[in-house]
């Protein structure tokens, strides 16, 4: 099966605000954050890309891929069906599948869309929240169960990679679908980022760009993953500007929602920043041109 497509990479970096969205295991009664350490131990709290992904399928409104468990007891896998292929569900199209089978090396697709965890750009300090089940406990006149969860509101970033020309093809089962079909998928995709939210302990955490810059380009680079960072509540133009070499430039564009960063006017002044719903139809525009040419 050949593909003849023009290579072509869909980037878009994001930075949202939100608040404690993803816990790893708790240590004794105490609900612990996924964290990494930068610099001279400064913690950093991150949403795995397995959380945005979860996050981002369930909220495509698409069908989910059917799934099927192998083995028994411990050693049970569950995993996607051997019939679920990229044809019907537009998850595993964008982010790949492994299907074991016995005596046979499986089949396996990569992801097509790849995303970085999103990191938090403002350090965790340790803050705890303390909590009880008091309504309940009083209700039977019993002692309550107490419990506690580190908490942290911060700006996050996180990057989106496509590849476009591989999106819809599937050369472990012949499978090529329409352009109109790969537009369709792609679209719906960048409409679901565009107000991505996440349901965590009883919380609605808003997942929607505050600003988000990137472009469809000849190369398939993360091409601003390491260089969004916010200091005192601006965001660092210099260094977006450090990476925005003549063919990277021309088609970059860079969405904002004004009012949440101190520099507003340095960002709209230098990077030409649009409204966020224009940035994501100048997007979209972009991706229908480029399947629309091949």
């Amino acid at each position: 099966m050949g593909n003849n497509m023009k290579s072509k990479g869909l980037s878009v970096s994001i930075i949202f605000e939100a608040e404690s969205a993803n816990y790893g295991e708790s240590v004794g009664n105490v609900a612990s954050l996924k964290k990494i350490a930068r610099g001279k131990g400064e913690q950093h709290t991150y949403i795995s890309r397995q959380a945005i992904r979860y996050n981002i399928v369930e909220q495509l409104g698409e069908p989910y891929a059917e799934v099927k468990a192998e083995g028994s007891g411990e050693k049970k896998v569950i995993q996607f069906h051997p019939d679920a292929t990229i044809q019907d569900y537009p998850e595993i199209d964008f982010f790949g599948y492994l299907k074991t089978e016995k005596g046979t090396g499986g089949k396996k697709r990569s992801a097509k869309v790849r995303l970085s965890n999103a990191i938090s750009l403002e350090t965790f300090k340790g803050d705890l929240d303390y909590l009880t089940n008091k309504g309940l406990a009083d209700r039977l006149k019993e002692n309550m169960n107490i419990a506690q969860a580190e908490i942290h509101r911060s700006y996050y970033r996180y990057t989106l990679t496509a590849d476009l020309e591989q999106i819809g093809i599937d050369e472990e089962y012949e499978i090529e679908i329409s352009n109109e079909e790969k537009v369709r998928r792609v679209k719906r995709l960048l409409d679901t980022v565009a107000v991505l939210y996440r349901d965590i302990r009883g919380r609605r955490e808003d997942l929607k760009p505050l600003f988000a810059i990137g472009g469809v380009y000849d190369i398939k680079n993360p091409v601003f993953q390491n260089v969004l960072e916010v200091k005192d509540n601006s965001l660092v133009v210099e260094q977006i500007e450090g990476v925005l070499f003549e063919n990277i430039k021309k088609d970059t564009y860079c969405g904002l929602i004004q009012g949440k960063f101190d520099n507003d006017n340095e960002i709209k002044n230098k990077l030409d920043s649009k409204s966020m719903p224009e940035f994501f139809e100048i997007l979209k525009t972009k991706v229908s041109e480029y399947y629309e040419s091949n």
